[in-house]
């Protein structure tokens, strides 16, 4: 099959949308209702806050751990095998968890193999989206990580009737089949073959298909094509590296930190929130409606983010779009301890669940905007395997937090610490680039040359003409440069 010159924007498309839309019902939507549980394994079990939180972040840890599993499953088997074989994985870890007699027990059922599970689901069929959308991008990632909010919306009010009709062991026993469906989801992944993926891939690289700023990497890596046939050791090496060699892009270097701490303090809360509203003497119905709420909101930031990000007035801004969703989420934590009763807990609800939705929609947008299409599958792996140490760090921290000082406010005062931190980071960096920029082009415009030239690291651009190969590569070692001469 021809590589297509671009995404499609539409047609099979929608279906990859709607696939990543269950996938992620499925996955994120399960994952934040296993907090409904949290009260019922500490009462079952008789284990303080800190040990039952680690459920929870075990199973956030390894989903995001083994994202880059999921990614190489992705990229040399079938997305379509990877997504089917999560999906046979969680549902088996759901269903053991039933069976469980300790807490052991659910963090290697519940946390290790269902997180497992998820992961070779996740990424993959984030990546797929924009495998088929371009111009509509945001709006697609909108619209297919909207799932997380619905599932939220409708399981948390039905897994607390399921834990109050089956008990606990016989909700996780639902779930598991449930959690089946992503089968179904992996059968909707039909892979696409682009242009530019033939720049990383060298097996199916030919020279009808590869861009002529690319011919360098070509001359490079036709040397290694008859090698490639026997499985060289150094070949193999070379592909490897090529698909992760955006992992020394600046940008791509701090967008990776500010997810880290961005990721320390989303998780607690998602974990916190129905145990702190019962500790203020909310009933039970009414803290899993609160999760409800945070769950239908997060669909509407999920879309409307994604729709106003599209547009060509904030098309460009994407990147402060979502350093702004994610300091107000920050805010919202930092408010939280005060808010004492459900119609308090109610608007914060509504508030942290938009801009959750706003920050997630565009996660795969900026990662795509930073490195690239081509190289989204193996960027998203590794973004959401940073997530791995903070989710699972930071709910038996703020666990922790809660039997040594009695209350939510540390926890959740760090947590908002940190997302701020987060935004912040993301803010300064771009201004620092900004202003980088400026002073490189005036000084560029300020001399006397005949010729001007702008490369952003792997293509030079002249505006008198075509640079030869030297200046090429002289030129390539500085990522978003200018230069003159």
């Amino acid at each position: 099959m021809a590589p297509r010159a671009g995404p499609p924007d539409g047609g099979w498309g929608w279906m990859i949308v709607a696939g990543c839309f269950l996938v992620t019902i499925c996955t994120r939507a399960v994952t934040r209702c296993i907090s409904i549980f949290f009260v019922e394994f500490q009462t079952y079990f008789g284990q303080d806050y800190a040990r039952t939180a680690w459920i929870h972040s075990i199973a956030d840890c390894a989903t995001m751990l083994c994202a880059p599993l999921g990614s190489l499953i992705s990229n040399h088997v079938s997305c379509q095998v990877g997504i089917m074989l999560g999906g046979l994985l969680a549902s088996t870890g759901l269903i053991l968890s039933s069976f469980a007699t300790s807490l052991e027990h659910l963090y290697l059922s519940l946390g290790v193999l269902t997180g497992l599970g998820f992961a070779l689901c996740y990424s993959p069929a984030i990546a797929m989206v924009g495998k088929y959308f371009n111009k509509r991008k945001a709006l697609a990632y909108g619209i297919a990580m909207s799932g997380s909010g619905i599932g939220t919306f409708i399981l948390a009010p039905v897994v607390q009737l399921l834990i109050e009709q089956f008990s606990w062991r016989g909700a996780l026993l639902i779930l598991g089949g449930f959690v089946l469906n992503l089968c179904v989801c992996g059968a909707l992944m039909r892979p696409i073959a682009l242009e530019e993926d033939h720049k990383i891939v060298p097996g199916l690289l030919e020279k009808d298909y590869v861009p002529e700023a690319q011919k360098r990497d070509l001359k490079r890596m036709s040397l290694c094509s008859p090698l490639i046939k026997t499985w060289s050791h150094e070949c193999l090496c070379y592909c490897s590296w090529k698909e992760y060699d955006f992992l020394l892009m600046p940008g791509f270097m701090v967008l990776a930190v500010s997810v880290l701490f961005m990721a320390y303090g989303c998780s607690p809360l998602f974990v916190y929130l129905v145990p702190y509203a019962l500790s203020v003497g909310v009933s039970h119905h009414q803290a899993a409606f609160l999760m409800s709420i945070l769950g239908v909101i997060d669909i509407i930031g999920n879309i409307t983010f994604g729709w106003l990000t599209d547009r060509r007035c904030l098309k460009n801004y994407r990147y402060f779009c979502y350093l702004f969703a994610v300091g107000m989420d920050g805010l919202c934590c930092l408010f939280l301890p005060v808010l004492q009763n459900f119609p308090l807990l109610v608007p914060f609800s509504f508030t942290f669940g938009y801009f959750d939705g706003a920050y997630v929609t565009l996660i795969p947008v900026v990662t795509a905007d930073v490195v690239g299409t081509s190289s989204l599958s193996s960027a998203l792996g590794v973004v959401y395997f940073l997530h791995a140490i903070p989710y699972l760090v930071s709910p038996p921290v703020a666990g922790w937090l809660v039997d040594t000082t009695g209350s939510y406010s540390a926890s959740f005062l760090l947590c908002g610490f940190a997302m701020i931190f987060s935004s912040m980071l993301l803010c300064f960096a771009r201004l620092a680039k900004k202003i980088k920029r400026t002073r490189l082009k005036s000084l560029s415009n300020g001399t006397h040359s005949k010729q001007h030239i702008w490369t952003n690291g792997a293509i030079a651009y002249s505006v008198t003409g075509e640079l030869d190969q030297k200046d090429a590569e002289y030129l390539a070692l500085d990522t978003n440069s200018y230069s003159n001469r």
